[in-house]
């Protein structure tokens, strides 16, 4: 009898804390995601660079990030594009903030010139947040053997020598001060799904970016700088050519403004909830399964990508 009474709690016990455990992830998700105070970014340093900034995910950010009265160190290939962002922020925001533009093509300069150019134009400024933003992706879905010379130096400078470059003209600022955010972006082809057929050398240029936010995180937590990579999914920018059809695509505002409530914290995260819930589902899946069906879909947007191309070209002759 004893035995049939603790085998009872014993079988209880274990059935409560197998419910439990769910409800306290469900409930730590909510506290994280809607909840959780973000940081006070100004700790950080009185300025933040950003890369990428003149177009979706950057531009939202740099919106974001001079809402909470940050200086903004804008750095991007088109002067005129930069000059736009600089007036809109200065229309909307007047003298509450400096902003300082910093001209540079990630993909046509070496590291070596990268870093020279982000170390002059930081010079003096206290830099305490930079946000490795600046991406680039195929036009459309297309084999690793039809990748063009171009592209792929392109997408290998930019995605992996220009985030790295950055980080290390930056880096000796906050390590002076022992304290800074390095937030960089990565993508739902490196870590969420299992395979990322027909844009291989993007996936595999943030699988980088990923692994160097792990490396560089345990490096500098030390030092009081905290290094998160964040994993966007669908979000509506010019690079995607997506619509915020859904709250599985978030619009550029919509990611920004999740986006900050997660810097300084977890070292990789997905800030946006709808993506978070679509990580859920997508780990359910088996991975035959969704490596079939994410081939299937690309093939897909090469075929409609070729013949776009191809009408394209037909009218300029």
């Amino acid at each position: 009898m004893e035995f049939q009474e603790i085998f009872v709690v014993a079988t209880s016990t274990v059935g409560f804390i197998s419910l439990c455990k769910p409800i306290i992830s469900f409930l730590r998700w909510v506290w994280v995601v809607f909840l959780r105070p973000p940081k006070n970014f100004k700790d950080y340093g009185s300025w933040a660079l950003i890369t990428g900034s003149t177009d979706g995910i950057g531009k939202a950010l740099a919106f974001e990030m001079a809402s909470k009265g940050l200086n903004l160190v804008l750095v991007g290939r088109n002067p005129s594009k930069l000059e736009v962002t600089s007036t809109e922020l200065h229309e909307k925001y007047g003298g509450q903030i400096q902003i300082k533009n910093i001209v540079i093509d990630l993909a046509k300069f070496s590291g070596e010139e990268i870093g020279n150019a982000i170390e002059e134009g930081i010079k003096g400024l206290d830099v305490g947040i930079l946000i490795n933003n600046a991406g680039v992706a195929y036009p459309y879905a297309r084999f690793f053997h039809e990748v063009d010379l171009e592209l792929m130096e392109s997408t290998m400078k930019v995605n992996i020598e220009g985030a790295t470059w950055v980080t290390k003209a930056v880096l000796p600022i906050m390590l002076k001060k022992k304290k800074g955010a390095i937030v960089n972006i990565g993508s739902a082809s490196s870590e969420i799904l299992p395979s990322y057929p027909l844009y291989t050398v993007y996936a595999a240029s943030k699988a980088y970016i990923s692994m160097f936010s792990k490396s560089i995180s345990l490096e500098y937590k030390k030092h009081g700088i905290d290094v998160q990579c964040q994993i966007p999914m669908l979000v509506a920018t010019k690079m995607t050519k997506l619509k915020p059809s859904s709250f599985f695509v978030a619009s550029p505002e919509m990611y920004s403004k999740a986006s900050m409530r997660w810097i300084g914290y977890e070292h990789l995260c997905t800030p946006y909830w709808g993506h978070s819930v679509q990580w859920l589902i997508i780990h359910v899946l088996p991975d035959v399964l969704l490596n079939a069906i994410i081939l299937r879909y690309f093939i897909g947007m090469r075929r409609r990508g070729q013949l776009k191309e191809a009408q394209n070209k037909s009218k300029q002759m």
